[in-house]
């Protein structure tokens, strides 16, 4: 079964840092892009970042462009996230999922809270 677990949420002050990680299991994982997506309170699902199989290619939305930047590690099946300059509107739940299918539950993980709040 394909597994997507992130982590490494938390509360953090305006301005602060975090970094997600995403462990994957069930699948060849160096063989699929993967994104990254949130869903705020109240909020649809929000794709945030990709990055393609080999980690030689990366899209950001326009919200988090400069501010985040993700990564994989394909030896260790993980997928990243670096998020600096946080801001109260990026509070969210985040996932990790298979490029292109994070509204298909199977290809999309458990997600991890980030509130960024003082």
């Amino acid at each position: 079964d394909v597994q997507l677990q992130a982590s490494g949420g938390g509360l953090v002050q305006p301005g602060g840092s975090l970094r997600l990680s995403c462990a994957a299991s069930g699948f060849t994982f160096s063989m699929y892009g993967m994104s990254w997506v949130r869903q705020g309170p109240g909020k649809e699902f929000e794709w945030v970042s990709t990055v393609n199989a080999g980690a030689g290619s990366t899209t950001y939305a326009d919200s988090v462009k400069g501010r985040f930047t993700i990564s994989r590690d394909n030896a260790k099946n993980t997928l990243y996230l670096q998020m600096n300059s946080l801001k109260p509107e990026d509070t969210a739940v985040y996932y990790c999922a298979r490029a292109g299918q994070y509204l298909n539950p199977s290809w999309r993980g458990q997600g991890t809270l980030v509130t960024v709040s003082s």
